[in-house]
């Protein structure tokens, strides 16, 4: 299971826990918005100057990585009201 974050700079948060989702729902939720790995740690969301759009963030541990998913934190710059509607989508 990977963590699904929802990160909003203009806010000054570090991220909010959106939803626990599968490795295979991470797959289908990026299928139009890559995901750029990151690293191994939870990136800083709000940075002075620096960008002030929204974004999610996919965190994977190292029990549950993959080939396709190694372990680490994904950035997802997509709109996350489309992404939250796709969530949904993926709940039903």
């Amino acid at each position: 299971m990977a963590n699904l974050y929802f990160c909003q700079p203009h806010a000054q948060n570090q991220g909010m826990l959106r939803a626990v989702i599968s490795l295979a729902d991470c797959n289908q939720l990026v299928a139009s918005c890559p995901a750029k790995y990151l690293g191994d740690h939870f990136p800083r969301v709000h940075q002075e100057g620096g960008q002030t759009r929204d974004f999610a963030i996919v965190g994977v541990s190292a029990a549950e990585a993959s080939a396709e998913w190694p372990s680490g934190y994904y950035r997802v710059d997509a709109d996350l009201v489309e992404l939250n509607t796709r969530l949904l989508a993926l709940a039903r």
